[in-house]
């Protein structure tokens, strides 16, 4: 069972197709982000597991509505509307700019044409998704395999977000970062973020760490960080966090990204990742709201409570 729901995933095996996956989960996650209103957070853009891919959610289109999702299963890209209408595109090994070409005519097709930003986010060097003719790679194993962790991810973050009395994110995915999360807050205002975060206005920015946070999820990695990992911040740093005693033995404070960090695959090969993984999130969170002095009594749901 573990191979099967925490599959192995070296980066170096499917970094172009990665690479290909994440501006096909950007053009669909912006057109998520014209239909959708304001959300705390800019949670309106984010996409959301499912039990074969990742999917938009429910969209307004006028009287109407639209379903986008990927299925890393059937491997298609399966867009549904209100009225029963459904357009599927293969996914398979085609450019960026076909993609996005596809992608348009399919929404023109149904009906429900949208308008999105054509730049990618969060990307270095990257060009207008309709330009791109350079990334065009599809292994539909290695996207099933990111899909499968990723699913696995969901279930422990879905019982981590249960402890939570507080406000908390959703278990979402951030099509810029290309990574999945789930972010606690204390209720406290946070000073404001500097911003200069590389493809991302300050304003975005500012409004995601407007309060205090401890945040944590799953990344497949990338260039700097070749491996896929999983990761747990605060937002303010506390002083002495990085110092930060923490579980499992493997994890550990990472300079550059100013973060914990616990390798994929030191989850994948323990006894039990999944405990593996929640104690990863367990004693991060707790080094975070210990050394900010969250009320941590009034935040957290008490054990009894869990086991009723």
């Amino acid at each position: 069972m573990s191979d099967a729901n925490w599959p192995e995933l070296p980066y170096a095996a499917w970094r172009d197709t990665y690479a290909t996956l994440h501006r096909w989960t950007q053009i669909v996650g912006k057109i998520r982000l014209a239909k959708m209103p304001w959300l705390n957070h800019t949670w309106q853009v984010t996409l959301y597991p499912t039990i074969c891919g990742l999917s938009t959610g429910r969209m307004p289109y006028g009287d109407r509505a639209l379903e986008i999702e990927f299925d890393f299963v059937a491997h298609e890209l399966r867009l549904q509307t209100s009225e029963g209408k459904v357009y599927a595109i293969g996914l398979r090994p085609v450019s960026v700019a076909q993609f996005y070409d596809e992608t348009m005519h399919a929404l023109t097709a149904l009906g429900m044409p949208v308008s999105i930003r054509r730049m990618p986010c969060e990307i270095p060097d990257a060009v207008p998704f309709d330009e791109d003719t350079t990334h065009r790679s599809y292994d539909g194993d290695y996207a099933n395999r990111c899909w499968r962790a990723i699913a696995s991810t969901t279930d422990v973050l879905n019982r981590f977000r249960s402890r939570w009395y507080g406000k908390a994110s959703p278990v979402h995915f951030f099509w810029g970062a290309f990574d999945l999360a789930v972010t606690r807050f204390s209720g406290r205002r946070a000073p404001e973020h500097p911003g200069g975060v590389p493809g991302l206005a300050d304003r975005v920015v500012r409004d995601a760490y407007s309060h205090e946070v401890s945040s944590a999820g799953f990344w497949p990695g990338g260039e700097a960080t070749p491996y896929p990992l999983f990761y747990s911040y605060a937002y303010p740093e506390p002083p002495g966090f990085a110092a930060s005693t923490v579980r499992p033995a493997a994890a550990r404070y990472d300079d550059t990204l100013h973060e914990f960090v616990l390798p994929y695959d030191d989850v994948r090969r323990s006894p039990d990742p999944e405990n593996a993984l929640m104690t990863f999130l367990q004693s991060t969170y707790e080094a975070a709201a210990d050394l900010a002095s969250w009320d941590r009594a009034a935040l957290e749901v008490p054990e009894q409570t869990l086991r009723t």
